[in-house]
């Protein structure tokens, strides 16, 4: 900034009249600057003609009115001084006198806390409509509630360094951020700050000690608890921002940004890091490089920067998993011409003279074994011997990338100075809702104290609506997959009829789709609308009742929300996945004795798997979902507000400096609400699931997950850095409920896994033929399908056109193990399928226990926290015992020394008396 020696001149010109001092110069440009200094200088020191000086000033009063605004991209009071901590912004609309009562008592209650505010009128702004109140946090205000809430501030540079070398660092270098970036600020140990010590601690510059993260923070925090009812009066419901946003009296409350995202601000006293975020880190260019997680929490706070840590790790760990499910299905390519069941299947001789019994009532005729030719080749890619070990392989994964995420997180909490944060703010983050609505007080045991809180009858009451209504809404899920199910028994007749079997006429579609194939594929479809459709319902309902049940902290809104709105995805994503996993092809019965969904009045047959078994329905229906699911979600996150905000970052970026304000170009970007941070792990976790319980069916899960994410670090920075306001700084120790929700559903995956390997897979049946009944897999086709008598199929059960499809056969075919018609057991489970079934538990077991008895032994191996850290944690304290000690000493004998000095001082004025 530059500054000018002080000439207050006053001049006219065509009658109007130019006024200059050091104040017109504050937020001029240093060549605006510059050239008024000459002008005036000129003017005063230099005699000129009158003519001439009528030119300048004429020359002067144009630029003055035009070129020469006061440039207001800036985060300062007018007076260039004061920060703006906060804005907050209204309208005038119809309620005017109302609201501009409550905003006068808040805004003197806010001045009452120490805060000082500044005005824009309406008419400064670009829509000229819109009022705008800066506030700024003085130190005394900071130092206070920094004492209150024992925020960590610097006393001792640290003398430990930033890592070790690591071998061939050369090969990362490509990879990493410039240092500055990846460390903005040097290292220090960290004590909480108490406002009677200030001497202890590192204050070189009061306005510049609290970094913006923290003093947006403080200022929030009183925000929410400043009242706006007038003095003497008891009103509690009138209290905090929240409810003033609410009821619309004020339209926004936000931090400022410190720069616009695509260049550097102009003052050298702004850090300028949002555009170091946007160069380093959103643009999708970067995608290869780490993120700057330092910068990322210093700018956004611990919250973020926590959860952008999570997230890259999870991403860098699926690389591995990528890599070890492309090999597994590479495999299964290469294997594809040993693949002797699908060449059977396929074999006109074998395949072809096989006829099938029909897959359903009168709709569905009897059909050729070879018409699955195509299903059974693409089983082979994701059902093969590979996939056994994938699955194992999975299941230690999860447990490596858990075990070294705590380590990861043990190594973040004491860097970011979080290690006893949890202790320390649980009580200092009790939510302003709960203090308005609790009107009970009672005595606190620990503190002695009264406090507000919740009785046991009302929290019942509510805990009871809470679960009736989260039960209600998982039967409704419950209730819409049934109806999926039955669509898919309903419709399969449909296309059994219209896609003909391409023994008697072959059409290009029917080569290609199988009528289970378009049955699967288009439920899938309707699956993943309805479960869009519950999404966007719950999740207010979510809300709403987790409001209902007033919870007392931050931490418990965050958890219980959590845990109904995963709950909720939980049922209404993996259902349909259960339902093909485990249900589909498993309770079907027999040729004469099938099994009807709704009883035999309703006509819906239980479907059946494919001869080839059900896993590549799995794998169709976890595809759609999963892939539908990201593909939407990014749509949502990039795509639409890109075309949402695209004129209006366009008219933000062609609008001079001078003439859009930096709480002007922030008011028209999306707010990032409280909730928007819980929406991104709930999008991850869900993705997490269906790479953890399912992947055994589709080995390339992982991959497309890994590109996925990678996308959606860059998506998220960008909407951080660009599309939203500068989020309130918040701290958190670790991912929260999402921590134990990862722990059990990495748990369930070894299950569910083992069951899909076990029962949907054909693995275990022909590992049992090719050990135990036959002489390599030659056979195995025919061996798996039993055989019925057709004149002996109900009528009910028989195809319309009969007559013609058996092509006078005497018997058909159809998927299990039973004995044939003539055999003194006829159509009861052969002994072979008991063998198959001990097989199948027996595998479960081995799988589980094996897998289990990993993963305990590795996460007993790995330590939750390095040892290196533990060993920082105890210098740490060790150190600050040591400086406080010192500190209280010299404090205690500056005070005897005073002390003494005073007593000398009387006893010489008593010895001269």
């Amino acid at each position: 900034m530059l500054s000018f020696p002080y000439y207050p001149v006053h001049w006219q010109v065509n009658g109007q009249s130019i006024a200059y001092s050091n104040s017109n110069y504050m937020f001029y440009s240093g060549t605006q600057c510059a050239f008024l200094y000459i002008v005036q200088y000129t003017y005063q020191c230099i005699s000129l003609r009158d003519s001439l000086k009528s030119v300048i000033l004429s020359l002067l009063f144009v630029l003055q009115t035009d070129k020469l605004q006061p440039n207001r991209d800036t985060v300062f009071f007018r007076d260039g001084v004061r920060r703006i901590d906060f804005v907050l912004s209204y309208v005038d609309d119809k309620d005017g006198e109302k609201k501009q009562e409550r905003r006068r008592e808040f805004e003197a209650n806010l001045e009452k806390a120490g805060l000082e505010l500044e005005t824009d009128d309406k008419s400064d702004s670009k829509d000229q409509k819109t009022y705008f109140l800066k506030i700024h946090a003085p130190w005394d205000v900071l130092a206070t509630y920094a004492d209150i809430l024992k925020i960590k501030v610097p006393f001792k540079e640290s003398d430990i360094p930033h890592g070790q070398d690591v071998p061939l660092e050369w090969l990362s270098r490509p990879f990493r951020l410039p240092e500055h970036i990846m460390h903005p600020a040097a290292d220090y140990f960290t004590y909480p700050f108490d406002k009677t010590k200030t001497n202890f601690f590192l204050i070189n510059n009061k306005d510049t000690f609290f970094p913006p993260s923290t003093r947006n923070r403080i200022v929030f925090y009183i925000l929410a608890r400043c009242p706006y009812y007038k003095e003497g009066r008891i009103d509690k419901d009138k209290t905090g921002i929240k409810r003033l946003l609410s009821n619309g009296t004020y339209t926004s409350a936000f931090p400022l940004h410190d720069c616009r995202y695509w260049k550097r601000a102009r003052n050298a006293e702004c850090e300028s890091e949002r555009y170091n975020l946007y160069r380093h880190w959103a643009r999708f260019l970067c995608f290869y490089k780490e993120q700057p997680l330092n910068l990322i929490r210093k700018y956004y706070g611990e919250k973020i920067g926590i959860y952008f840590a999570w997230l890259g790790f999870y991403t860098e760990m699926l690389f591995f998993a990528a890599v070890m499910g492309v090999i597994c299905f590479t495999y299964g390519v290469l294997s594809y011409d040993d693949n002797i069941s699908s060449k059977e299947i396929c074999d006109a001789s074998i395949g072809g003279s096989i006829l099938m019994c029909p897959l359903c009532d009168k709709k569905c005729p009897f059909w050729r074994l070879n018409s699955t030719c195509l299903s059974s080749w693409q089983s082979h890619l994701f059902d093969n011997e590979g996939t056994v070990f994938f699955a194992i392989f999975m299941g230690i994964w999860v447990t490596l990338f858990l075990e070294f995420w705590k380590r990861r997180q043990a190594r973040l909490e004491y860097e970011w100075d979080l290690v006893d944060f949890e202790e320390e703010q649980q009580q200092l983050q009790i939510r302003p809702e709960f203090e308005i609505r609790c009107t009970n007080r009672r005595l606190n045991k620990i503190t002695k104290e009264m406090e507000p809180y919740l009785p046991v009858t009302s929290k019942c009451a509510r805990f009871c609506l809470s679960a009736a209504t989260v039960l209600f809404w998982i039967s409704l899920i419950v209730a819409c997959i049934i109806g999926v199910i039955a669509y898919r028994l309903a419709v399969y007749a449909a296309f059994a009829s219209i896609i003909k079997d391409p023994m008697r006429k072959i059409q290009v579609v029917g080569r290609f789709i199988t009528p289970q194939l378009a049955t699967s594929v288009t439920a899938s479809c309707i699956n993943f609308v309805i479960i869009m459709i519950l999404n966007f319902f719950y999740e207010r309902v979510a809300v709403w009742i987790t409001d209902m049940e007033i919870p007392k902290t931050h931490l418990e809104y965050e958890n219980r929300l959590t845990m109904k709105m995963f709950l909720f995805q939980f049922v209404n994503y993996y259902s349909s996945c259960f339902y093909v996993a485990f249900f589909k092809g498993k309770f079907v019965g027999y040729p004469g004795h099938y099994t009807y969904m709704f009883g035999k009045q309703s006509k819906l047959r239980n479907e059946e798997c494919d001869p080839g078994g059900c896993l590549i329905e799995l794998t169709t229906q976890l595809v759609i979902v999963m892939a539908g699911k990201q593909l939407w979600g990014n749509i949502q996150e990039a795509l639409l507000p890109l075309m949402r905000n695209w004129w209006s970052s366009r008219k933000g970026r062609h609008n001079p400096e001078n003439h859009y304000s930096r709480w002007e170009q922030d008011h028209v970007l999306q707010n990032f609400g409280q909730l928007g941070l819980f929406y991104e792990y709930l999008e991850m976790v869900v993705q997490f699931g269906f790479i953890t319980l399912f992947v055994a069916s589709f080995p390339l899960a992982p991959l497309l997950a890994l590109c996925n994410n990678i996308l959606e670090i860059r998506v998220d920075a960008w909407k951080f850095t660009t599309q939203f306001r500068r989020p309130v700084a918040s701290k958190a120790r670790n991912i929260g409920a999402w921590q134990e929700i990862l722990n059990a559903v990495a748990i369930l995956s070894v299950v569910t896994n083992a069951f899909i390997m076990a029962f949907t897979s054909d693995m275990i049946p022909r590992m049992v033929y090719l050990y135990a009944y036959g002489n390599g897999m030659r056979g195995y086709v025919n061996n798996s399908l039993s055989i019925y008598n057709i004149s002996r199929i109900p009528e009910s059960n028989m195809p319309e056109d009969h007559d013609y499809w058996f092509d006078n056969s005497t018997t058909c075919r159809y998927r299990d193990y039973r004995y044939p018609p003539g055999h003194e057991k006829e159509y009861f489970h052969t002994m072979q399928f008991w063998h198959i079934l001990a097989a199948k538990m027996a595998f479960i077991i081995i799988m589980e226990h094996v897998v289990f008895v990993v993963k305990f032994f590795v996460a007993w191996l790995i330590p939750d926290i390095p040892s290196d850290v533990k060993a920082r944690i105890k210098r740490e304290r060790y150190l600050i015992q040591g400086e406080l000690h010192n500190y209280e000493v010299e404090r205690l004998k500056l005070q005897l020394s005073s002390s003494l000095y005073v007593l000398i001082e009387l006893k010489i004025v008593v010895l001269n008396m």
